[in-house]
């Protein structure tokens, strides 16, 4: 009984780190139609200023997951404006190019700056316990990293179905070109669409500090887990992330367990099932 439950809150706090990343490549992917193969680098420099604001300027947590957000908005949005423009719309090999170049240059310069190390973010004294449910402990910070990715899953489908903004959006998924000529300045959406994702981005890299731990080379060593859990929900869906994130979560996570000699076998061949049986993933884009 205790193993499964591990199991499962082990799981459910992985998949939750999985859709707190990924959902913002996927919006991404699905508005502006750009495979962004930089996304997790973002989520790297997340996780790196998080680090430098809690542990070695003394911050505390909150303010370096705020630092971690803000700090990797502003160093993206110029890279949006002045390298992002010029590859929408172009073929996906150019999109491919430019952001692994993106990728290395962000890796090179944190390497500079940071060392090769890993580097840790302090938890609070209220995330660093335990909850007792009797039957079982659960670790605070598993329940957070669960909790935060409700609320995200929440927070966006409120903005996509409910606010004008999300107005704007789903139209010009539908129709850039006629969402434009009604006055629509789909350049802003897709800047604020794309600061949204890179915020979350930074946001799942400080979460998932504990699951996935920040290093030089995490962009490259997780970019492949993030391309997957958007190509197995669907590209712009939100209900399409959560359900792939959590499955695929489970997945890896129930095969670590109970098969840890297979390594991640167990997970991409359950990839490679679903996307062979849904080539457009589980829920499709953006709706």
């Amino acid at each position: 009984m205790q193993t499964v439950m591990s199991i499962a809150i082990d799981a459910l706090a992985y998949g939750m780190v999985l859709f707190v990343i990924s959902i913002g490549l996927s919006v991404t992917m699905g508005l502006m139609r750009v495979v962004n193969l930089a996304h997790g680098a973002f989520a790297m420099i997340g996780g790196y200023l998080a680090s430098y604001a809690a542990r070695d300027l003394g911050l505390g947590y909150a303010a370096g997951v705020l630092v971690a957000i803000i700090g990797t908005v502003i160093i993206a949005v110029p890279i949006e404006r002045f390298l992002y423009r010029r590859i929408y719309g172009a073929p996906e090999l150019t999109q491919v190019l430019m952001t692994i170049g993106i990728t290395f240059c962000v890796i090179g310069i944190t390497n500079f700056a940071f060392g090769p190390t890993l580097k840790t973010i302090p938890l609070p004294p209220s995330l660093q316990g335990s909850l007792d449910l009797g039957f079982r402990s659960i670790a605070t910070h598993r329940i957070f990293a669960i909790a935060s990715g409700l609320v995200v899953a929440a927070l966006l489908w409120f903005l996509i179905e409910k606010t004008a903004f999300g107005i704007k959006i789903r139209a010009a998924v539908d129709n850039a070109a006629m969402t434009a000529a009604l006055g629509v300045r789909t350049e802003i959406v897709y800047a604020v669409s794309f600061a949204v994702a890179i915020g979350l981005a930074a946001l799942g890299g400080v979460l998932g500090a504990e699951l996935l731990p920040v290093e030089p080379y995490y962009a490259l060593r997780y970019m492949v887990t993030f391309l997957v859990v958007v190509s197995v929900g669907g590209a712009g869906s939100i209900p399409g992330a959560l359900i792939a994130s959590l499955l695929l979560g489970a997945i890896d996570t129930t095969g670590r367990y109970l098969a840890p000699e297979y390594g991640e076998f167990f997970f991409y061949l359950a990839v490679i099932l679903i996307v062979t049986l849904f080539p457009r993933g589980l829920a499709g884009r953006l709706k």
